[in-house]
């Protein structure tokens, strides 16, 4: 399979599935190989073969949709984002909790991985942020499509690659080394809880204080699925909370509700309500 071919086979079939090609074009080398493979699998021989299966078969899409799942992640990734969440998003949310007479900041993974984000989160929570605060904890809901890279977040084992972005010292208390890989300590995995949900048709029970929804909504998804998906997000958070993109993901165009937070940064505020 050529890279020309399966480029036309994306262009083609990615807006079927609500996916929108430029998304996928730097990382369309994943999507291919698993697409050779796939192939190989079903005796067919290139990917004509395969569109004239998908047409023969609905069911294969959920499949392709599948294969078209990017599960690259990092610990710490975007790390100024993860500065500022702990340096004034979360220290405010916990104040703002605490003046209400609550207990805990409740925050939101949406497409979490293997687990990189959430932990990264709970990292900067107990290194950055509890010792400024007292009597609040942190809950963390960490939700994605796929069961595979579930299973390895609750394993909570690394390779160092995954962890070059974090602060040394945070690693070293972090991580303990087994059979070549670096694993959380159990200290950094409490009250973070994980659930298979695609985040088109399910999601969790909000409100959240903090939503992380990052390098897949609003890379991969098109405008369509986007504005959908947005209200679902906003519906499932607190008043003035805080909803996190990618470096390099904006809010579909018309989106109302949110305002920029910070300067050169993903990160939005709920808007009050307004009468």
């Amino acid at each position: 399979m050529r890279d020309k071919a399966c480029v036309a086979f994306l262009q083609g079939h990615l807006p079927c599935l609500g996916l929108r090609w430029p998304g996928f074009r730097k990382v369309r080398g994943t999507v291919c190989k698993r697409l050779r493979r796939r192939l190989r699998e079903l005796g067919l021989d290139d990917l004509d073969a395969y569109a004239a299966y998908l047409a023969a078969r609905p069911d294969e899409w959920a499949r392709l949709d599948a294969l078209c799942r990017i599960p690259i992640s990092r610990f710490n990734r975007d790390s100024e984002v993860f500065r500022v969440l702990g340096a004034s998003v979360l220290p405010e949310l916990a104040w703002r909790v605490a003046d209400e007479g609550g207990q805990e900041v409740r925050a939101w993974s949406a497409g979490c991985a293997s687990g990189e984000e959430p932990y990264s989160l709970r990292i900067v929570w107990l290194e950055a942020v509890r010792c400024r605060v007292t009597g609040i904890r942190l809950d963390i809901m960490a939700t994605d499509a796929d069961p595979i890279l579930l299973e390895r977040a609750e394993r909570a084992c690394y390779s160092a690659g995954s962890l070059k972005e974090l602060p040394r010292e945070w690693r070293e208390r972090a991580f303990t080394r087994r059979d070549g890989s670096h694993c959380l300590r159990p200290a950094y995995k409490d009250d973070t809880h994980f659930r298979l949900q695609d985040i088109r048709v399910a999601w969790p029970d909000g409100p959240f204080h903090l939503v992380l929804c990052r390098n897949l909504a609003f890379t991969y998804f098109d405008v369509d699925q986007q504005r959908k998906l947005l209200p679902e997000l906003m519906a499932r958070m607190h008043p003035r909370a805080y909803l996190v993109l990618g470096s390099h993901e904006e809010l579909p165009p018309g989106s109302t509700g949110l305002e920029p937070a910070f300067e050169d940064l993903p990160i939005y505020r709920k808007q009050r309500a307004t009468r």
